[in-house]
C-alpha cells in the first residue's frame, strides 16, 4: 500500500473512503467530523446519539450517497481524549484498517489521527498513522493460489489542512513505513512454512538486506563454525538435514569499528524438540522458532535506513532441531565456544544452546552491549501470556533504555527478576551447567543459563514467546507472527546514537 502526505480539504478528495474521528467524551461532532456532518444533513450527530459512541476502535460506516466525493465516512473511535497516546492511534488505525481491507474501497484518504490531543504532535500522529495503517493491512498470502486483488487497498492519503506540516508529516511518514515495513517482513519469515524458511533461507534473506541496505555481511558455513568451537550449534544441528548458518550482519553508523550494541537472535528454524519431541498437537506452530532471528534481521534493515549515528551486528545462529538418528539425547555433554560444558537435561532446551555460540561470538568482537531475543521458554509464556514479552538483564541501565524503546513502541515488556539464588538450578554433576533447571522458574534459570555467556557485557534477554503469534486479529495485529519486537530495537539502536 502506497502512503502519501497531502494538504487541502478532506472532504473534496474523491476516494473509496475517507477516515476521520471522535472522542468517547463528544456528545456531538466537532472539527473536520462537524463540517462532513452538516454535508451529510447530520447523520452522524443522529448516530452520536445512541450507535456512535467514540470508544477506541469503534468503528462506523456511513454511506455518502454521493453528497461527497469520497464513497463512504468511516467514524473510528479514539476513547477518552485525556487518554489518547501514540500506540492508541496506532490501534485505532490498524483496527479500521483490518474492517476496510477487504471491503472493496481501494483508496483512503485519513485526517491525522490525534495530532494536537493530549499534547501529540503533527508528527508523532503521522507516524502512529502510517504504522497502523500498514501493520493492520498486513495479510500473509504467501502461499494461496487464489489472489486478492479485489480486497486490496491500494493508496492512503494522511490529509492536514495546514501546508507548512507537509515537510514534518513526509519525514514522519518515512520512519513510520520503515519501522512498519521491518516489521512486516519479520512477519512474512515467521509466517512462511518451515520448508521455505529454513537456515539456508534466512541467510538469503540476510544476503539481500545486505545488497538492499549496504550492510557488511558474513555467513559462516558448518566448518567455520566448527573451528571456532560452537559446539553448542553444532550439537543442535546433528539430528537435521539442513546445514547450519551462522549469520552476521553488520552496519556502521559511524567512523569506529567498535560495536555499539549486537542484536542476537535465536533462529531455530523448525523446533521438533528433538530426542526429547514434542506433542504432535501444535508442532506446526514451531516453524515460528526462528522469530527472534527474524527480528533481529528486520531490526538491522531499518536501522540501515534510518542512518543513525551508531553502529550495530545482528547475528542470527540458524538451524533445525530434529530427532535423527545422529541427533544430540538427554545426558549429552556439549562444549560452547567459550569452554564451558553443559549436561544436555532436554534437547527441547535447545534455544539456550545456540544462543550460548552466539552470545561468546559477540564477546568476542568485544561488543559494547548485547540484546538477545528469543521464543525460548513456555515458562515465560505462561508467567506473562501473550500480551507481554520477559526481560532479563545485568544492566539496569540498558535495561530501563529497552523498556523505554518498548513503550515508544507499544510493545509491552516487562522486567523480571535475575536473583544468584536462581542460578543453583542450572548446576550439573557432570559438567559446567545444565540446559534445564527445572519446571519452576523456568524463564529465569533460562536467561541465568545465557547470562554465563555473557561475562560482564552489559546485556538484556527478551523472552518473546508469549508475544511473537498471536491466534487472533487485534489492533494492528493480523492472526499469526506478530514481528515483536522490531520496533523495540530499532528505537533502542536510535536512542543510542
Amino acid at each position: 500500500m502506497k502512503i502519501k502526505v497531502t494538504s487541502g480539504d478532506i472532504t473534496a478528495i474523491k476516494a473509496g473512503a475517507i477516515i476521520v474521528n471522535t472522542f468517547e467524551d463528544k456528545k456531538a461532532p466537532e472539527g473536520e467530523l462537524a463540517r462532513i456532518d452538516r454535508l451529510l444533513d447530520g447523520s452522524i450527530s443522529r448516530m452520536m446519539k445512541g450507535e456512535i459512541k467514540g470508544k477506541l476502535s469503534e468503528i462506523t460506516m456511513i454511506h455518502t450517497l454521493g453528497k461527497l466525493p469520497a464513497q463512504r465516512v468511516v467514524v473510528t473511535g479514539l476513547g477518552k481524549e485525556k487518554e489518547l497516546t501514540q500506540e492508541r492511534v496506532r490501534r485505532a488505525m490498524g483496527e479500521t484498517l483490518h474492517y476496510l481491507k477487504n471491503k472493496g474501497v481501494g483508496t483512503l484518504a485519513s485526517l491525522n489521527h490525534g495530532a494536537g490531543a493530549a499534547k501529540i504532535n503533527p508528527g508523532a500522529a503521522a507516524q502512529a498513522v502510517t504504522e497502523g495503517a500498514l501493520l493492520g493491512s498486513y495479510s500473509f498470502r504467501e502461499h494461496l493460489t487464489k489472489k486478492n486483488k479485489d480486497g486490496e487497498i491500494k493508496e492512503l492519503a494522511i490529509v492536514t489542512a495546514d501546508p507548512s506540516e507537509l515537510a514534518v508529516l513526509k519525514k514522519s511518514l518515512r520512519r513510520g513505513r520503515i519501522l512498519a515495513e521491518a516489521t512486516n517482513l519479520a512477519r512474512d519469515m515467521v509466517n512462511e512454512p518451515a520448508n521455505y524458511m529454513t537456515p539456508v533461507h534466512m541467510a538469503d534473506i540476510a544476503a539481500r538486506l545486505a545488497n538492499d541496505y549496504q550492510l557488511e555481511l558474513t555467513v559462516l558455513e558448518k566448518a567455520q563454525i566448527r573451528k571456532l568451537g560452537m559446539g553448542c550449534l553444532l550439537g543442535v544441528n546433528q539430528g537435521s538435514v539442513q546445514p547450519p548458518k551462522f549469520i552476521v550482519l553488520n552496519y556502521y553508523g559511524r567512523k569506529s569499528n567498535k560495536i555499539d550494541i549486537a542484536l542476537v537472535g535465536k533462529g531455530i528454524t523448525f523446533d521438533s524438540g528433538g530426542i526429547s519431541i514434542k506433542p504432535s498437537e501444535g508442532m506446526g506452530e514451531m516453524k515460528g522458532d526462528m522469530a527472534g532471528g527474524a527480528s533481529v534481521l528486520a531490526a538491522i534493515g531499518a536501522i540501515a535506513q534510518l542512518k543513525p549515528r551508531v553502529n550495530v551486528v545482528a547475528m542470527v545462529p540458524a538451524t533445525e532441531n530434529m530427532p535423527d538418528a545422529s541427533a544430540i539425547k538427554p545426558g549429552d555433554v556439549l562444549t560452547a565456544m567459550n569452554g564451558k560444558t553443559i549436561e544436555i537435561i532436554s534437547t527441547d532446551a535447545e534455544g539456550r544452546l545456540i544462543l550460548a555460540d552466539a552470545l561468546c561470538y559477540a564477546n568476542k568482537l568485544k561488543v559494547k552491549r548485547i540484546i538477545d531475543v528469543a521464543t525460548l521458554t513456555g515458562a515465560c509464556y505462561i508467567a506473562l501470556g501473550d500480551v507481554t514479552t520477559g526481560a532479563f538483564g545485568n544492566n539496569q541501565e540498558l535495561i530501563d533504555r529497552l523498556l523505554s524503546a518498548a513503550a515508544e513502541a507499544g510493545e509491552y515488556t516487562w522486567q523480571m527478576p535475575m536473583y544468584q539464588e536462581y542460578k543453583e538450578q542450572n548446576m550439573s554433576g557432570i559438567a559446567d551447567l545444565k540446559n534445564a533447571g527445572g519446571r519452576y522458574g523456568g524463564a529465569i534459570t533460562a536467561a541465568q543459563f545465557l547470562a554465563e555467556f555473557v561475562g560482564q557485557t552489559p546485556w538484556v534477554h527478551m523472552d518473546i514467546a508469549g508475544t511473537s503469534m498471536t491466534d487472533k486479529e487485534h489492533g494492528y495485529q493480523s492472526k499469526g507472527a506478530t514481528g515483536v519486537p522490531v520496533r523495540t530495537l530499532v528505537n533502542l539502536a536510535l536512542s543510542l546514537a
